[in-house]
């Protein structure tokens, strides 16, 4: 027959492994959004990991609005679903540069009026 008191310590024993399982694996989840964040380079990834620490006190009510809000940007594209391509950047930055160059003239033509 086996002995009821080893029983008993290996149940305690057991109990403890899951208890300090469970609090480990909570801990782990509660930090996926910040890792989603600081891979996707989030601007707003230290208030993520902060929350994501007061999610545990809600009993991770607002952790799947945390992990909407650091996968929702993404530094290629912004936030939301909008796409760029790299034509289209090129063709931004191109207009910039032709608008500088008429206010550079601009300012040269009114700095010779004065004169």
């Amino acid at each position: 027959m086996v002995n009821t008191k080893m029983l008993d310590y290996f149940a305690l024993i057991l109990i403890f492994f899951v208890a300090l399982t469970l609090f480990y694996g909570v801990i782990a989840i509660h930090d996926i959004p910040y890792e989603i964040a600081v891979r996707r380079n989030h601007p707003h990834q230290d208030a993520i990991h902060v929350t994501g620490w007061v999610s545990l006190f809600t009993l991770h009510a607002i952790w799947p609005f945390l992990w909407i809000w650091a996968t929702l940007y993404r530094e290629d594209r912004g936030w939301g679903m909008q796409t760029h391509t790299g034509k289209e950047k090129a063709s931004d930055i191109d207009e910039l540069k032709q608008q500088l160059a008429e206010l550079k003239q601009q300012v040269e033509q009114l700095q010779e009026e004065k004169k």
